[in-house]
This record gives C-alpha cells, sequence and structure tokens, in this order.
C-alpha cells in the first residue's frame, strides 16, 4: 500500500514526464558556465521575478545563505523573524561562517511583524554596536501569504533605516497563486529573492536565487566555497523547467485538499485544527496522546510528524481520495490515543 506523507511538499517524487525532461537535458559544465540548461532557467526565473540575473543553488538554505553572505559583512547584522527559517531552521550558518549577527524578531501568527518593534531593533550608528544592514523576511511563513501592502511598508520603513531587503521565498509560487498574482509581484521591492523548486513545484533539488548581475557574482563565489558549484546541473535544471511549466497553476488543488483535510480533522474528537493556509493545516493533539496518534496513522501508511502541535502539509502527490482517507483513519487513531 502506498505511503501518504504529509510531513512536508519536499517529500515528492518526480513522475515519468519530468524524469524524462531530466534525462533528455542538454548539459555541460555549470562551474565554467558552460551548461545551457541551467542557463536559461537562472534567465527564465530572473525574467520571471523581475531581476536581471539569478543562480542556481543545490538548496534553500544555501541560497538564503548565499545572500546573506553577499549583503552582510563580518560583524554586521541582519534582522529576521524569530521562528524564520534563515533564523531558526538553517543551522546558523550566516553566524558561523559569515561572523553576520542575527537580530530575532517576534512574529505574528501570520509571520508579519508588529513593524513598529522591528524597526525599534535597528541600532544607532555607534561603535558599540553591530551595524544592521539588511531585513530578511519570508513568504509564505508557516503557509500564510504576506499581505502586499503589509510589505510594501515594511519595505519602505527599511529602507529608511538604510536596510537592504532578502526574501525568503520558498514558497513564493504558493503566495502568487493564493494572491492571484504573478510571482513577479510577491518580489517586487526586494533586493533578493530565493524561491525553492523542490518544495510546491515538486522537482527532486535546488534552488535559485535572484539579484542584479553585480549581486549574484558575489553570491556565486560564495555558492562555490559553500560547495554549492556543480558540475552538469542541467540534469536538476530541466526539472525545474518542467516544474514552471506544469507544477504552479496546479499549487490551486493543494490549497484546496489543505482546506478539505482542515475541514474534515475539525470533526475529529480530541484533534483541534489550530488554523490552515495555503498548502499547511495545524492540529493541536490535546485530546489525544500524539505518540499513539501518530503510531496508529503510521500502522495505517500514513506519515506525519505527530507532535502536540503538528504541521500536515498538502502536495502533488496527495489526492483528494487521501486527504479523505487521512480523515477517515484519523477518527480511528484518536479513538485509540484518547487521553
Amino acid at each position: 500500500m502506498t505511503s501518504i506523507d504529509l510531513r512536508s511538499d519536499t517529500v515528492t517524487r518526480p513522475g515519468a514526464a519530468m524524469r524524462k525532461a531530466m534525462a533528455a537535458a542538454e548539459v555541460g559544465d555549470d562551474v565554467w558556465g558552460d551548461d545551457p540548461t541551467v542557463a536559461s532557467l537562472e534567465q527564465r526565473i530572473a525574467e520571471l521575478l523581475g531581476f536581471e540575473s539569478a543562480v542556481f543553488a543545490p538548496s534553500g538554505t544555501q541560497a538564503n545563505l548565499c545572500a546573506l553572505l553577499s549583503h552582510c559583512q563580518r560583524g554586521d547584522e541582519y534582522l529576521v523573524g524569530q521562528s524564520a527559517h534563515t533564523y531558526r531552521y538553517e543551522a546558523g550558518g550566516a553566524a558561523v561562517l559569515g561572523s553576520i549577527q542575527p537580530q530575532p524578531v517576534e512574529m505574528n501568527p501570520d509571520g508579519t511583524f508588529d513593524l513598529d518593534l522591528l524597526f525599534s531593533y535597528v541600532k544607532p550608528n555607534d561603535p558599540h554596536f553591530a551595524q544592521a544592514r539588511l531585513l530578511a523576511m519570508e513568504n509564505t511563513k508557516d503557509g500564510h501569504p504576506l499581505p502586499q501592502d503589509y510589505v510594501a511598508e515594511a519595505q519602505t520603513r527599511a529602507r529608511n533605516h538604510g536596510l537592504a531587503l532578502h526574501l525568503d521565498g520558498a514558497r513564493l509560487w504558493n503566495a502568487a497563486v493564493a494572491a492571484g498574482v504573478e510571482p513577479g509581484a510577491i518580489a517586487a521591492g526586494f533586493d533578493s529573492v530565493s524561491v525553492c523548486l523542490s518544495k510546491g513545484l515538486g522537482t527532486p533539488a535546488g534552488s535559485v536565487l535572484v539579484g542584479s548581475g553585480q549581486f549574484i557574482t558575489e553570491a556565486r563565489r560564495w555558492r562555490k566555497m559553500l560547495g554549492g558549484a556543480m558540475r552538469q546541473v542541467g540534469i536538476l535544471a530541466a526539472a525545474g523547467h518542467y516544474a514552471l511549466d506544469h507544477h504552479i497553476d496546479r499549487l490551486v488543488d493543494d490549497h484546496a485538499n489543505a482546506a478539505r483535510l482542515a475541514d474534515g480533522l475539525a470533526e475529529v474528537e480530541g484533534v483541534t485544527v489550530d488554523g490552515h493556509a495555503t498548502n499547511m493545516v495545524f492540529l493541536r493533539l490535546d485530546g489525544v496522546d500524539p505518540t499513539t496518534f501518530g503510531a496508529t496513522m503510521a500502522e495505517n501508511n500514513i506519515i506525519m510528524a505527530a507532535n502536540p502541535v503538528s504541521r500536515l502539509v498538502t502536495h502533488l502527490d496527495l489526492s483528494t481520495d487521501d486527504v479523505d482517507t487521512v480523515v477517515e483513519i484519523a477518527h480511528q487513531a484518536a479513538k485509540t490515543a484518547a487521553s
């Protein structure tokens, strides 16, 4: 029986058509700049997001790190959300490898900042303090697309403080589809943006960092230093092209499945749906034992990270029938795990 994996939208596997595109990819040596498929993907995403240039990276973590290292010098500071991916989930790379000091800032549940609070953390130009150089934002955050008027205000205030702006847009595609706008509208106003191809778009690996030509030249140097310069990467870039052609518009299906999943799980006794946004559903397992609940789900080939607060993620390998199966089994699991 095929497993239903709800841990993340990173668990998808390339289908036959994507694998065919990868196998047929024209390749070269990307370190020498000779891989035409990588070059065309970089140009395509730069144009799609409204930027001059782009660089392919093996992961979103590395794309974000290349951005931070390109924006900031040793001893500089960047403002970032307390629960943002670039601060909490990327192993402290900016601090460890770049000697860049993070200034974490409390975030609202929808991923926004209290802007007055945010900019109160910008320190005076004084030898006692690290100098703030950058504001790093994230869209989406826990599935929530940031309101565009809020983003515009944050950008204006950041400029007034002399800050550059980086967007971790790992799921920018979801934000654009949810808002009914072109991806470039989500990226507008930032100095750099990273986008992931292996989350909602379903490629095996890869992210792309966009920015000005000078900025991307610097980012390429950091990519090399970080070990991210690869050779015949056109095989992965071809998957990116296929995903851009076929997997953006269908994100509405993931969003609809998440809404269906949230509605169904809301009827499960002992389980509280703590909100959902785009392709993510958050549960509180207040009335059931998480370990027992997760084990029962796993016995029925449903994989999830069962915690007191759990995140379930819909994706292109998850059908509406799968969603209904998850809800059905959750009723059984909740009875087994009732506390």
